[in-house]
């Protein structure tokens, strides 16, 4: 996403908090920031598999993904490297800027910086997401 709709896209999202609306702010977050992070496609196949049966075995796995439940912490712990972590946190500064401003995302943004085991399992989010979205 270029800087300014990336921008757009986030004061969209701080009118919706702002309004009220429920946003899992940290997902979008996550990847945006994720867009740099080199994931080899048989082995993020392999290990979305691994956790989508994690979700099923443990009831709906179309409910709500949650960033300290079992499936994502699979994830998170099978995708998990230092360059991969070090691109997301790369990311994640990089997004600084767009923030400015921003008062309801902003320290959302922080608070991943500041906790890249946290950031790293909202990024597993992501891709857990989407892979249910294709199925």
């Amino acid at each position: 996403m270029e800087g300014s709709a990336e921008r757009a896209y986030l004061a969209e999202l701080e009118s919706r908090l702002a309004a009220g609306e429920p946003v899992e702010v940290e997902v979008s977050l996550s990847l945006l920031a994720g867009q740099g992070v080199e994931l080899d496609e048989d082995e993020l196949r392999a290990s979305r598999r691994r956790a989508v049966q994690l979700l099923a075995a443990g009831g709906d796995p179309t409910r709500n993904l949650d960033p300290e439940g079992r499936a994502v912490s699979a994830l998170a712990a099978d995708l998990d490297n230092p360059a991969r972590k070090a691109a997301l946190a790369q990311g994640l500064a990089e997004l600084h800027s767009s923030v400015e401003g921003l008062p309801q995302i902003a320290p959302r943004l922080d608070r991943l910086a500041a906790d890249q085991d946290l950031a790293w399992r909202w990024f597993a989010c992501t891709l857990l997401a989407e892979e249910l979205a294709g199925e």
